[in-house]
């Protein structure tokens, strides 16, 4: 059985790292699937809070997807807050190759971004 995954990024900035997680998601020998519930523009919905609450809680682990702002990207740090009360395990994956980053406060280790490190950390 696949891991349920919620990803958390830096919207306005690491989009695209969202789309390749999801991508690689659906490769044949992946053992995790993406719980998908980021936001579709770029104001918050009003119910947001409550939306990614629920999927955060739905899910089996929550991956944080770093890039050079995400430590100060205010849905990141409220996600990790929600995952971290609902005693979820979250990892912080790299998303950049050649660059040195801040981890998101209380989410964790930061691993490099390789299938090998997903496939480990995820099934």
């Amino acid at each position: 059985m696949k891991k349920r995954v919620f990803v958390s990024f830096d919207f306005d900035n690491d989009r695209r790292l969202k789309d390749f997680i999801i991508g690689q998601s659906k490769l044949p020998d992946s053992p995790f699937e993406i719980i998908d519930h980021s936001l579709k523009e770029a104001a918050p919905e009003r119910d947001w809070e409550a939306k990614a609450n629920t999927a955060i809680k739905r899910s089996d682990i929550i991956i944080v997807m770093v890039g050079p702002k995400t430590h100060i990207a205010h849905g990141v740090l409220k996600e990790v807050q929600m995952a971290r009360n609902a005693n979820k395990h979250i990892v912080q994956i790299i998303g950049y190759k050649d660059r040195d980053y801040t981890p998101v406060p209380s989410a964790g280790r930061l691993y490099r971004w390789n299938w090998e490190n997903l496939k480990r950390l995820l099934s």
